[in-house]
């Protein structure tokens, strides 16, 4: 209290550095009440007994100023983080469990697969829907995580496991599902010869790539859900054939009624030759066929009520259209037809939608907002042309989307870096994490998301620095080499098992859980 006077007759200088020690304690006092914020939420979100071991360090170094310039997030946005980067460092039972509750739906579940188009059901969204988009997003995610990447591999462009190892691998048995069919599709159709893929000896396959499969929900799934869903999933680009089927921008007619579509994607769900192993039958007949099968088994033989979902992500979600419309058009015993994209581009003309419509298929598009690829194609044409909307409503080339659309925003997650990556907006792990994570326009990110943060990085750097994730972290180890039993580092024999075989019988109906 002596020294209060003394400010009046202090110089300049004196001022400043009293100013610059305020500050200073301000922002000791900040640091204090974020790190006692952060603390009371983490015990939230950990057992008591693992505290002493995840508070402390990790919370003071991220809470610098210095970094949390460098990670793009301000002190706002990190006081809303539940998780922090010991979080992800194993205490084994400790750990916060990832999977949200999975409640009977079967009352509802024409409604969660939009019956009315999905109104009063996704702002706010409901907790049921939320997690059955997050579902097929995981079976569309398994389409990327089991394929063979390795350009030097015989078996490049195949699933590195068979049907009956699939959801074993990936940890997808949780969803109660049996894949009963792998889908392949021709690659080098009408292709630029460079685009080919390259003759380095012998392949399983120089012609066709896997795509995709179809699955079914076993007994206990099917009671929980309602009815018996057989599922659908397709795999987005991979092959640099198939991102030249992409970028093509004609529309082909499919049908009655001036109906086209993109032709690329057509190309890709339709070629076929008898020259090929795994493509005698195109993607679409393939899939067609074991419909046709699983609807005449369970619907026919069993009577029991059966739905078809089909997802996919960018160019799988234009597939599962392309699906959903041959599906609806040819086997007329499904009790209902809907389809879950995620970042799906536009697919057909304004006649291929109201054909969509007519024929009652419900169609849910997930799309990130600062995702580029669902305004394709057209971005430049469909923009000016809507302008003039009276015109372009009977125009027959203009591509239209169909469907709702349940749009996410990469902003509202704090534990996405704020920065422009085109391939992160695109990717699908952060669609599932933003869906997760997703409770309304305009509302908050769920501090409850319980989903898997570090799946985020699994093909990306878009986690925030804080929470120490290595970027693309999921990749086979040792890039597939083995050390042997004579001291060598080779490339292992795959197991005959998981070898792809065009011929393979159709599998036992049998789905008791």
């Amino acid at each position: 209290m002596e020294l209060l006077p003394s400010k009046k007759v202090t110089g300049g200088k004196m001022r400043r550095r009293k100013t610059k020690k305020a500050r200073k304690f301000s922002w000791s006092a900040i640091k204090r009440a974020l790190s006692s914020g952060m603390k009371k939420h983490h015990l939230h979100m950990t057992c008591a007994s693992s505290l002493k071991q995840t508070s402390g360090t990790p919370l003071r170094e991220f809470q610098s100023e210095k970094h949390v310039c460098q990670g793009g997030k301000s002190l706002e946005s990190l006081m809303r983080i539940t998780y922090t980067a010991s979080d992800f460092i194993d205490r084994g039972n400790h750990m916060t469990p990832t999977r949200s509750p999975r409640e009977n739906i079967s009352a509802k579940w024409r409604e969660i697969h939009g019956q009315n188009d999905w109104e009063n059901l996704l702002n706010p969204i409901h907790p049921w829907l939320r997690r059955e988009i997050v579902k097929y997003g995981e079976f569309a995610q398994a389409t990327y995580d089991a394929f063979d990447y390795d350009s030097f591999s015989d078996f490049c462009g195949s699933c590195r496991y068979n049907r009956h190892k699939l959801f074993d691998e990936l940890h997808l048995t949780k969803h109660g599902y049996k894949v009963t069919k792998y889908i392949y599709s021709m690659t080098n159709i009408d292709v630029p010869r460079w685009l080919e893929r390259p003759n380095t000896g012998e392949t399983w396959s120089k012609d066709s790539n896997w795509m995709g499969y179809v699955a079914v929900s076993g007994d206990s799934e099917s009671q929980r859900i309602g009815r018996r869903d057989i599922a659908v999933a397709w795999r987005g680009t991979v092959a640099p054939s198939e991102w030249f089927s992409d970028i093509k921008t004609s529309l082909e007619p499919i049908g009655d009624g001036g109906v086209k579509v993109q032709c690329g994607f057509h190309g890709v769900y339709t070629c076929k030759s008898e020259a090929t192993r795994y493509n005698k039958l195109s993607a679409a007949e393939q899939v067609m066929q074991e419909l046709k099968r699983l609807l005449d088994f369970f619907k026919g033989i069993r009577g029991e009520e059966v739905s078809l979902t089909v997802t996919g992500h960018s160019l799988g979600g234009a597939l599962a259209l392309l699906t959903a419309y041959d599906a609806a058009s040819s086997l007329p015993g499904f009790d209902h037809i809907s389809v879950i994209s995620f970042g799906a581009p536009r697919v057909g003309n304004i006649a291929f939608r109201d054909k969509m419509n007519e024929m009652g298929v419900k169609i849910l598009r997930v799309v990130i907002q600062q995702d580029i690829v669902p305004k394709l194609p057209g971005i430049i044409i469909n923009k000016i042309l809507r302008q003039i909307h009276s015109i372009t409503n009977r125009l027959k080339w203009v591509y239209r989307h169909v469907g709702t659309e349940l749009k996410l925003d990469m902003s509202l997650s704090p534990y996405l870096k704020q920065e422009f990556d085109l391939a992160g907006f695109h990717n699908l792990e952060i669609y599932l994490h933003l869906t997760d994570g997703y409770a309304g326009k305009k509302l908050k990110f769920r501090w409850n998301a319980r989903r898997d943060l570090a799946l985020v990085n699994k093909y990306s750097d878009m986690l925030i620095e804080e929470l120490r994730i290595p970027e693309f972290w999921f990749q086979v180890s040792n890039k597939g080499l083995v050390f042997n039993s004579h001291g060598r580092w080779v490339k292992p024999c795959r197991d005959q098992q998981d070898i792809p075989s065009p011929f393979g019988e159709a599998p036992k109906l049998d789905f008791t859980a």
